[in-house]
């Protein structure tokens, strides 16, 4: 119960100290997750979509952030958010084919 616990008041701290990365994790998560299940059921297009879309407003939003305050590791973070962006893109023209 105390790692739970401690787990927890982890995720509430780093929630309350930087909001913008936590969404962003949060988006890339759930974007695992819809992309994990898609592979699952293969059939099930939305899982897709909707996973590429996470990725996609990860991507615009580490974008943003990191133009506005930029970090100690801007380049690094930059290139991952742009190669985020074109693997979803590429992904977004695989799903429409």
């Amino acid at each position: 119960m105390r790692s739970w616990r401690f787990w927890l008041n982890t995720l509430i701290l780093s929630s309350q100290y930087n909001p913008p990365r936590f969404v962003e994790l949060l988006m890339l998560t759930l974007a695992i997750a819809m992309l994990a299940i898609s592979i699952f059921v293969p059939t099930e297009t939305p899982y897709v979509v909707l996973g590429l879309s996470f990725v996609v407003g990860a991507s615009f939003s580490i974008l943003v952030r990191e133009a506005i305050a930029p970090s100690p590791q801007t380049r690094i973070t930059q290139l991952t958010a742009i190669l985020l962006l074109l693997v979803s893109i590429y992904g977004f023209a695989d799903v429409l084919k």
